[in-house]
């Protein structure tokens, strides 16, 4: 039996002690760890946008949107908060009243000539449909969302800057995209 020298014993446990654990497996019916992509993802060529994508919608410019701007008049004493993307060109207007929300409700009855439909009862909501859903070309219906925030007792917070405001009613206004049936 030939004997083993001491430098190649300690050398074969050394390694063993710096050998890597072995990668845990993740329990049956378990979704795999996500793995590390190595090569570069690649970037798809532009490609013009095809007649059903509308082009992005500009900010409005100004003090706020118009009637022309919404397809639709806010209501008088609102004060318009804020404009977002909806994608797909949409954009929604957001404005806040302190005005009660069965006045805001009744007035988007008058001036839609329709009894919208509710769809919660606490906190009250209506929406008012503006125009026909095309679920290939928008995001969001084309109407106008009245809610009510007084039921909290704090309203909605708006905060612009350091600024904060509060308010009893919310308006969304979501208007018809260009070239979109009524």
């Amino acid at each position: 039996m030939a004997l083993i020298p001491w430098p190649a014993i300690v050398a074969c446990v050394v390694a063993s002690l710096v050998q890597t654990p072995p990668v845990p497996k993740p329990f049956p019916g378990a979704s795999a760890p996500p793995t590390t992509q190595t090569t570069p993802a690649k970037t798809e060529p532009a490609t013009p946008a095809s007649p059903q994508t509308a082009a992005p919608v500009p900010p409005p410019t100004g003090g706020g949107p118009t009637e022309a701007t919404l397809g639709v008049s806010p209501y008088p004493t609102a004060e318009f908060l804020d404009v977002f993307d909806a994608g797909r060109g949409q954009r929604y207007f957001l404005f806040g009243t302190n005005a009660p929300y069965a006045e805001i409700v009744g007035y988007y009855k008058t001036l839609l000539k329709s009894g919208g439909k509710s769809v919660t009862d606490t906190p009250a909501m209506q929406i008012f449909e503006l125009g026909k859903f095309q679920d290939q070309t928008m995001a969001f219906p084309p109407s106008v969302t009245v809610k009510d925030y007084s039921t909290s007792g704090q309203g909605y917070l708006f905060v612009d800057g350091t600024k904060e405001k509060r308010f009893k009613t919310i308006i969304q206004i979501v208007p018809l995209p260009a070239g979109a049936i009524k």
